[in-house]
């Protein structure tokens, strides 16, 4: 087939029950001018079986790779390193589009082509709804802002998940650093760090339908976390050492990290060293190590 110029990247595990879904909203989708890309993360149910069923009904152009459990960020480090499409889409696998979802990001694409190497674009922020029609958490303030992510979501206030859409090129040099046996790394630890070159269109249309499922990412929360305290630490020092992230963040960002490190049984001289601002490292010590040994005590239960 055609190269397409949207590549919709789906990493999945054991979500054979909810593909179905986006696999139905990418039939209906109104411009079939995407790929969908599934990378699986080692599933033991049927979602291989499944997603050769699909091929086979050829109503949506699929590629599909399986590889070792590693967690999230690892299956996404293998989908959009093999990509040469022109844009990428992350989507969950218990999420799915509404109808027009990718023609809306190739109009914005269209609309911003002259001007995106001018702009620095790194790609378009679109809005994610739930399934009963509100917008998650908040609107953005003006439609169609360009601006980074950490002036128009963190320093902004601006909470709730989006539906980012990058251009692959960029995106594909910024890929989520991996530690040895940890499964989680939060995608905003690579949108901060593109951030500090790049821009983004933050656009107030919604493509994107989320409901969070027991069993999600987002739902098993502090715990997926504390298990990968060494990515924890990366996600919190880039915010840390920002010197454009507001103080509220930073100190938030602090505590955070200060905890990690103690997950990760890394001592204090050891994790100052990665620290910009020491005097509020060792000034908020002693809070997060009463915090940590509280959620220690909590994951045992």
């Amino acid at each position: 087939m055609d190269k397409k110029r949207v590549a919709i990247v789906t990493p999945t595990y054991n979500r054979a029950s909810t593909l179905g879904k986006l696999y139905e909203s990418l039939v209906k989708q109104s411009c079939k001018d995407f790929v969908w890309f599934l990378i699986d993360d080692g599933s033991s149910d049927n979602t291989e079986l499944l997603v050769e069923e699909w091929i086979q009904q050829n109503q949506v152009d699929i590629r599909y790779v399986k590889k070792a459990n590693g967690g999230k960020h690892t299956a996404l480090n293998v989908g959009i390193s093999q990509l040469e499409e022109e844009l990428t889409f992350i989507v969950d696998s218990d999420d799915f589009l509404t109808e027009n979802g990718v023609e809306t990001i190739i109009k914005y694409a269209d609309k911003y082509e002259k001007i995106k190497e001018e702009k620095k674009l790194c790609g378009f922020c679109f809005l994610r709804h739930y399934s009963d029609g509100k917008v998650n958490v908040a609107y953005f303030e003006q439609d169609e802002f360009i601006g980074n992510y950490v002036d128009t979501r963190i320093n902004n206030g601006l909470g709730g998940d989006k539906a980012e859409v990058f251009y692959t090129k960029v995106l594909q040099q910024y890929p989520f650093v991996e530690y040895p046996g940890e499964k989680f790394m939060p995608e905003d630890a690579v949108w901060i760090a593109m951030s500090q070159k790049y821009d983004m269109v933050h656009a107030n249309e919604g493509i994107y339908i989320c409901d969070y499922l027991e069993g999600g990412l987002t739902k098993t929360g502090r715990s997926m976390k504390i298990y990968s305290p060494r990515g924890m630490m990366l996600r919190s020092r880039l915010f840390v050492n920002d010197k454009r992230v507001n103080r509220k963040t930073k100190i938030k960002m602090m505590l955070l990290y200060i905890i990690y490190s103690r997950f990760a049984g890394i001592g204090v001289k050891e994790a100052s060293k990665e620290i910009n601002e020491k005097a509020w490292y060792y000034l908020l010590i002693i809070p997060g190590v009463m915090i940590q040994i509280k959620w220690k005590k909590q994951l045992r239960g």
